[in-house]
């Protein structure tokens, strides 16, 4: 058979017209929302319709802000959680003194704000009013090395090194709790991070008796000490020299 006999059933089969098939016939087809919308609906009276909390109009959301309790689709976090997406809380200061100067330095900010913003969220559970951070002037060092020597010195390498800085100031603190803040924050340092504290104590006017009663019990406990010393061992170099004076090795030496 000749190829123009194979080609021609095929070329006769793809010029006949397509048989469509009426909108009656594809009815059972259909999905029962487009049946729906085909076949007519009778009219019905208009049904009162709770109110929907989602038509009514809500406040503005902030940014400092917990989610709208409303919205109850939503997957709410516990608190304690939700509270690390926001800033951190802080305390009221009475008098506004300062108790304390926290300097942190670092040389990757990342890591100095991670450590200044978990300062602060310590700062307010142990209730203590702090303040910042605010940052300082950077500190920026650089160093010239030659590369080689002899003559190869005028090749030569320079290195910088930039320190950044943040002040977190503590006011009407209570001298134990901000020595207790100071501990839990060296307890739990961060990688890279270093710390240098001033801190203020303020005391009464009596303080000069305080001081002398204090310097009394001091000058007792070091007459006690005094009266002893350099005679403790005395009684026992004695025997030791005895000793070595009778030994058969210290008669033999002679």
């Amino acid at each position: 058979m000749t190829r123009p006999a194979i080609a021609r059933p095929i070329r006769q089969a793809l010029s006949r017209p397509l048989v469509q098939q009426s909108r009656q016939a594809l009815i059972p087809f259909m999905t029962i929302r487009a049946q729906t919308s085909v076949t007519p609906t009778e009219p019905t009276e208009p049904t009162e319709q709770p109110p929907n909390d989602a038509s009514t109009p809500r406040p503005p959301h902030l940014v400092n802000e917990l989610p709208d309790p409303r919205e109850e689709n939503d997957v709410r976090l516990p608190r304690a959680v939700q509270a690390l997406y926001l800033q951190p809380l802080r305390r009221e200061a009475q008098y506004g003194v300062p108790s304390c100067d926290l300097q942190l330095r670092s040389f990757s900010i990342p890591n100095l704000e991670f450590f200044c913003d978990f300062a602060l969220r310590a700062a307010y559970y142990l209730n203590l009013p702090a303040f910042g951070p605010v940052p300082l002037p950077k500190i920026v060092e650089r160093w010239t090395v030659p590369r080689s020597h002899f003559i190869f010195k005028k090749s030569q390498e320079n290195f910088e090194r930039i320190t950044r800085r943040r002040l977190i100031q503590i006011r009407d603190g209570h001298p134990e709790t901000v020595q207790l803040w100071l501990a839990y924050l060296r307890k739990h340092a961060y990688y890279g991070i270093g710390m240098k504290a001033n801190v203020w104590e303020f005391a009464s006017y009596e303080i000069s008796k305080q001081m002398e009663e204090e310097a009394k019990s001091l000058q007792e406990i070091v007459e006690q000490k005094m009266k002893h010393f350099g005679r403790d061992k005395t009684l026992g170099t004695v025997k030791k020299v005895k000793e070595l004076l009778a030994s058969e090795r210290f008669r033999h030496t002679k």
